[in-house]
């Protein structure tokens, strides 16, 4: 079974998700924008969601974790939770 390990950030609306996403791409650590920004509980943890299984999250999410490039960050990515911004950080 394919598992993967991410991170995320998650906002309410797609501008917000854009401007965390250049201050990332412009220096800014991504758990430190997560601990200030994101509206899950993941964020106090730097936005970790630990190793997980296809399926265990959102189809949106399966698509970008297990298709798109690690260690880069991916988003916005819209769910019915609202906007996300998405590193993966490993894959087997």
């Amino acid at each position: 079974m394919s598992t993967a390990a991410a991170r995320h950030i998650l906002v309410p609306d797609e501008a917000a998700c854009l401007e965390l996403k250049s201050q990332i791409e412009g220096g800014a650590d991504f758990a430190d924008i997560a601990k200030e920004h994101s509206q899950c509980p993941s964020g106090a943890q730097g936005g970790s969601l630990g190793t997980f299984g296809r399926g265990q999250m959102v189809p949106e999410f399966d698509q970008v974790v297990f298709n798109e490039e690690l260690n880069t960050v991916h988003g916005p990515v819209k769910t019915q939770f609202g906007y996300h911004l998405l590193e993966i950080t490993a894959r087997s």
